[in-house]
């Protein structure tokens, strides 16, 4: 399974902004999808999650009630809607992936995407 994440820019706190996650390989339908995100010098974050059939997510406690995660199995994508963002949601976001549900760790993810940068202005 290979993962592209897209999507990151600068925006200004307040806005919006939606990463999405191109998925090749077998077996997307079956796959959690996830974002995490990281600093310099920090860990890597969980953000969210979402089940194989997309009808259960979880989320991290700083981005709950403002971030959104969906996926659509037709065409292999995930996505993270954020809103009501804030400067400390500036980070580089990366989508993964696992077949194991419930998983906050970062080692518990198999497949990585590369990343895309998002900056939030004050």
């Amino acid at each position: 399974v290979q993962l592209q994440a897209s999507g990151g820019g600068l925006v200004q706190a307040g806005g919006s902004l939606r990463l999405s996650c191109a998925a090749s390989g077998r077996s997307f339908s079956r796959l959690v999808m996830a974002w995490f995100r990281q600093t310099p010098g920090k860990e890597r974050e969980f953000v969210a999650a979402t089940t194989s059939g997309g009808g259960s997510t979880f989320y991290g406690d700083s981005v709950k009630g403002r971030f959104t995660i969906s996926r659509d199995s037709a065409k292999n994508m995930a996505y993270l809607q954020m809103n009501s963002l804030k400067p400390e949601d500036t980070a580089v976001y990366y989508c993964a992936a696992t077949t194991r549900w419930g998983q906050r760790a970062k080692d518990a993810y198999d497949y990585w995407g590369q990343g895309t940068l998002v900056t939030v202005s004050s």
